[in-house]
């Protein structure tokens, strides 16, 4: 089982993100489980959300506790949250930064411009479909063809098609990385 916890802010679609890779996940055939966990909501509140995935039924209901992938989308969360508690040895940390190199020890960091790629395929600086298709360039736990369903599932139009470009954006440019 693989699991995954997810860090942001209220606003930048952390929960949303979290739901596209359960869904994506099971597009691909696999099990699945996706839930927040915050406080009293609010827009730019420290949110953490999390994904299990697995090849067979997953009976385990807990937050996650020692993750395998660690999604960091907002860096000013570094100072003063505990982003890397319980992280399993080398595990990936991917992280919205503009930033091309970071001091954490004892895990393998992947930074994204993901704000900037966002404001350029998005118009706004809404990161989770970039970084979900980076995330699933990087990890290879969910295919870019169900991350594109599971988008088209959850937005229309418009909004839909330049979601699903971020996406191919974002896993475009980890490929490469």
């Amino acid at each position: 089982m693989m699991e995954i916890r997810i860090h942001g802010r209220g606003g930048q679609g952390s929960v949303t993100m979290a739901e596209l890779i359960a869904e994506a996940a099971f597009f691909d055939g696999k099990f699945s489980q996706a839930f927040p966990n915050f406080g009293v909501e609010r827009r730019g509140a420290p949110v953490t959300a999390f994904v299990r995935i697995d090849k067979k039924y997953i009976r385990l209901r807990s937050q996650v506790y020692e993750p395998d992938y660690i999604i960091i989308q907002d860096p000013t969360l570094l100072d003063g949250t505990d982003v890397l508690a319980g992280a399993k040895k080398e595990a990936i940390v991917l992280i919205n930064t503009e930033k091309k190199k970071l001091d954490m020890p004892g895990v393998n960091v992947k930074p994204l411009s993901a704000t900037e790629l966002a404001l350029e395929v998005i118009g706004k600086p809404i990161i989770n479909t970039t970084i979900l298709g980076a995330f699933a360039a990087l990890s290879g736990l969910i295919s870019l063809g169900a991350v594109e369903k599971a988008i088209r599932k959850r937005f229309i139009g418009d909004l839909a098609q330049r979601n699903v470009l971020a996406a191919k954006k974002g896993f475009e440019i980890m490929s490469h990385n």
